[in-house]
């Protein structure tokens, strides 16, 4: 991994605690990193980092957010000394708008946001990003450079897409969870034994993704390439393309419903 210099994360939960693993699996000093964390996890605890003990005159060339974003303004507060310097914010507070953290911080904070998701752990993540106008080149590759350890990144050109980034790939995982969990079941409850058709569902999902993102070929081809004429993907697929009531009705209404979450969450803090 790149030096990407010294990092204060505030809030090691599910996401912080993601991003962390990945980064410390992938080189990253700990003896740069500080972590404010009220509640720390065994795991975290277990970390040869400084935790809850920030230095006098400590200024990190990053710091990661990733609190609640019903708790960020208290966050804010406790980091309210970095603002208006070189400390670049990168926020993954899903709704958190620039011009809430700036009024907290200072107008000249630089600030990027993000939107990472939980693979990140395993450096199979996906992030985009978007900064505000006071941050600089170098700093906006560096970020990148930090995220792409864990994963691919997507550059956005403004910030209300963000919204959208969280809809999709932010919550993303949790649909795919959810749809894995209802294909064990039926396994399951059609004769397989639950470590069987954990196996096949999983690396179902797993060779899937791989061939989409590999292949030159459309997943409506892709799609197309496994449904043979009244064969038993059709059967199955005549369902899940109802016109009224398939999965592309269904999950446009799930990520419009995290979508609009998001900018509610955005609104509410303006």
């Amino acid at each position: 991994m790149k030096d990407m210099g010294s990092l204060t994360v505030l809030g090691c939960g599910k996401m912080g605690t993601a991003l962390l693993d990945g980064w410390l699996k992938k080189g990253l000093n700990p003896q740069k990193v500080i972590i404010f964390e009220p509640f720390p996890s065994p795991w975290l605890k277990a970390q040869p980092i400084r935790l809850n003990d920030e230095p006098l005159g400590w200024r990190p060339d990053f710091c990661l957010i990733a609190v609640k974003p019903q708790t960020l303004q208290e966050a804010l507060h406790q980091i309210k000394h970095y603002g208006n310097s070189n400390t670049v914010i990168l926020s993954i507070v899903a709704g958190s708008r620039f011009q809430s953290i700036e009024e907290f911080l200072g107008p000249q904070t630089p600030i990027i946001r993000a939107m990472p998701n939980t693979p990140s752990a395993i450096g199979k993540g996906v992030s985009a990003l978007v900064r505000n106008q006071n941050v600089t080149d170098c700093q906006f590759n560096k970020a990148q450079d930090l995220l792409q350890t864990v994963g691919e990144t997507v550059t956005l050109d403004a910030e209300p897409q963000l919204d959208i980034v969280t809809g999709i790939s932010g919550s993303g995982p949790a649909y795919l969870f959810h749809l894995m969990e209802g294909m064990i079941k039926v396994g399951i409850q059609e004769g397989l034994t639950p470590e069987a058709s954990k196996t096949l569902v999983t690396n179902t999902i797993i060779g899937a993704g791989e061939l989409a993102k590999h292949s030159t070929d459309s997943p409506e081809q892709l799609r197309i390439n496994v449904t043979s004429p009244k064969g038993t993907t059709e059967a199955g697929l005549v369902h899940l393309m109802d016109a009224e009531n398939g999965l592309e009705q269904l999950i446009g209404k799930t990520i419009r419903a995290a979508i609009n979450r998001s900018r509610q969450i955005g609104e509410r803090d303006e």
